[in-house]
């Protein structure tokens, strides 16, 4: 047995943080992480502050500026922090919540009846996490100044001048004795902004890049639709089957007296996958949870209870499952209540059970009002999903057909899958490459233990505009399907059969290749998202160009790394090799470059956005062309390898 502190363990072997100092050495447990998504967990809370002011009725502006030095400021116009001193701690009001762990107008429901962010610690958090932060406050025709380093109050509360109306400015910069990275990312944070203008109906939400780099853009956020605006928003790829969303909002009284908002905002497309997404208190919860799961039930009640009220049914028919009605719907369902309990430290799930039922009982009123009040489009609907469900019965069967028996026979493979030694997941890889000359490179190169390659013929199915049994009949999908082991769809998935731990796209640096990657990975989030969540897949990065000077080769990824190297080993004694494809470098290259797991570099696929991804998935893959048009035209110039 160990012993600790040179064999002493009593009690003066332990410590006790106080005050911010447990947030400085533990910042993982307030925050997530200090990566990336860490630093823009500071800004959330900030933000977060000032939504709960506009939900309380006293806030119509925020403003978010990024400016030079990683610093970021966040102002709103409403009430301002309180600055009077605190009956307790003798100190002004202020100072408390800025350095005191559940310190805050979120425990008082006079103050606020509804709340986002870290209840109670979240300001203080991002006070302890940064370099430097300095508030201003202003109330009452006088505007007060303090600055906080490290945590620390370094200066008393000041008046600093007049102003004309309240409300408050939070300025820091974060601690890159903390962070791993301190740069904002003006695209991550447009992204969430305007998801919390949608939202919250009215609310103008502005953001500044003021940065050297920044190009001076900026976004403005206003929608006085909410979550129809958001839905809309969502459908903009899509041909809708209704124009207008059907939106339900009702007010209504919890078991424990407390009143919740419950929104949703409901339409159709003809497409074939669902996009729902939930809020609580203004947070995505992305596990969904008790609001989720009682919208579901009124929808599949609501549909099947039309269908049989009107006579739609035939005796032989089964009633409409929970996949049948959700077939090419898009949703945002928002509820907003003073007492949310989260399940898990990441608020991912909502966990209130006397939620489930209410939710329930007001989408159900509202869509049965809807259908009947319009009947020709509540018939659409039900006949919209007695083709999904017949489609579905298809697709039970077209499954079967692509489910993995005791071993897989890879010799019927259209992929020609060349299977690797180890059965192990956690070992284990495969490379999905493009065309046979490519496998025929990567087979040879390989690491036959742990390395599998399934070659594709051309380009996989569009996903985005096929229905489920379609898909599971295209050869190149049924090998993918086969090869990856799990099963595919909501009702197969079984992330347990697994094969391979690391799924590797591996596609040429050309167009097509990127439309090939592209076609994978949206078929991967749509019906193999578990895979995306638990980091199973990823993207080979092959180089652009090899630049061989007498025995020795150097690999570069970009022109940059061309001319680099070009400029270490003479332009005279080298040449230099373009790979437009895979087929171009021989076993040995290959391997070095894109496949061994000391010398390759794969980016691993993450979702960090799931409105965001799949807004750019529908824009990308989807029926209509001017949102595409738009999109690319807008983006065009972060192009990093063009092929011409």
């Amino acid at each position: 047995m160990s012993e600790l502190n040179g064999g002493r363990y009593d009690a003066g072997s332990i410590q006790v943080l106080e005050g911010l100092e447990a947030v400085r050495k533990r910042p993982s447990m307030y925050i997530g992480s200090t990566s990336q998504t860490g630093l823009h967990h500071l800004v959330w809370e900030v933000v977060d502050n000032s939504v709960d002011e506009a939900q309380a009725g006293f806030c119509t502006e925020i403003s978010v500026r990024l400016v030079d030095g990683d610093i970021v400021s966040v102002q709103d116009n409403g009430r301002g922090i309180p600055i009077d001193p605190h009956p307790k701690f003798n100190r002004p009001a202020l100072e408390i919540v800025l350095t005191k762990l559940h310190a805050g107008g979120k425990f008082d429901s006079e103050a606020y009846r509804v709340s986002g962010g870290l209840h109670g610690v979240g300001l203080s958090v991002v006070n302890a996490l940064s370099e430097w932060l300095v508030v201003e406050v202003s109330k009452n025709g006088t505007k007060y100044t303090q600055r906080y380093e490290r945590g620390i109050p370094v200066t008393d509360l000041t008046p600093c001048g007049s102003c004309a109306g309240n409300g408050t400015l939070v300025t820091f910069r974060p601690d890159r004795e903390i962070f791993e990275e301190t740069s904002f990312s003006f695209d991550t944070l447009s992204r969430r902004l305007r998801e919390l203008a949608f939202l919250n109906s009215g609310l103008s939400i502005g953001l500044r890049d003021e940065r050297a780099e920044g190009a001076g853009k900026s976004h403005d956020f206003c929608y006085e639709g909410g979550i129809v605006s958001f839905v809309r928003f969502l459908n903009e790829s899509r041909h809708a089957l209704h124009a207008d969303p059907v939106f339900v909002s009702r007010e209504t009284e919890l078991e424990d007296g407390s009143s919740m908002l419950v929104e949703c905002a409901i339409q159709y497309n003809s497409g074939y996958q669902e996009e729902t997404f939930s809020f609580a208190n203004n947070i995505n919860t992305i596990d969904g949870g008790t609001h989720l799961t009682g919208f579901r039930a009124a929808l599949t009640r609501g549909l099947n209870d039309y269908a049989t009220s009107n006579g739609m049914f035939k005796k032989s028919d089964e009633a409409f499952s929970g996949n049948d009605v959700r077939e090419g719907l898009t949703a945002v369902i928002s509820v907003k209540l003073s007492n949310p309990q989260f399940e898990g430290q990441t608020k991912t799930r909502l966990g209130n059970r006397d939620v489930k039922g209410a939710v329930e009982s007001i989408v159900y009123t509202g869509l049965a009002t809807f259908m009947e009040e319009n009947p020709a489009l509540a018939r659409k609907l039900v006949q919209k999903c007695q083709e999904t469900s017949a489609a579905r019965l298809a697709a039970r069967n077209a499954r079967e057909l692509t489910r993995r028996k005791s071993a897989l026979e890879t010799a019927a493979l259209p992929g020609k899958l060349a299977d690797c030694t180890s059965t192990d997941p956690v070992d284990s890889e495969v490379f999905i490459v493009e065309g046979d000359s490519a496998g025929g490179s990567a087979k040879q190169g390989r690491n036959r233990f742990n390395q599998a390659i399934l070659p594709l013929r051309g380009k996989i199915l569009n996903v985005e505009k096929a229905p489920l049994h379609k898909i599971l009949v295209n050869a190149e999908i049924k090998a993918i399907v086969t090869a990856v082991g799990t099963g595919v769809g909501e009702d197969d998935f079984d992330l347990a059969k697994l094969r391979y731990g690391r799924i590797i796209i591996m596609t040429d640096a050309d167009v097509d290749g990127a439309h090939i990657r592209t076609l994978l990975l949206t078929f991967f989030y749509r019906y193999m998202p578990a895979l995306i969540d638990r980091g199973h897949i990823f993207i080979a990065q092959p180089p652009l160009f090899g630049v061989h000077a007498g025995k020795r080769s150097y690999y570069a990824y970009n022109e940059k790394e061309r001319d680099s190297i070009l400029e270490e080993v003479g332009t005279d004694r080298a040449t230099v090799q373009r790979y437009k494809g895979l087929g171009e470098m021989n076993p040995s290259q290959l391997w070095t470059t894109a496949m061994d797991p000391v010398t390759r570099t794969i980016v691993k696929v993450r979702m960090e956005d799931a409105v965001e991804a799949s807004h750019i998935f529908s824009v990308l893959m989807g029926d209509e062309v001017q949102p595409r048009r738009e999109f690319i035209q807008e983006h065009a110039s972060e192009v990093r390898n063009l092929d011409v």
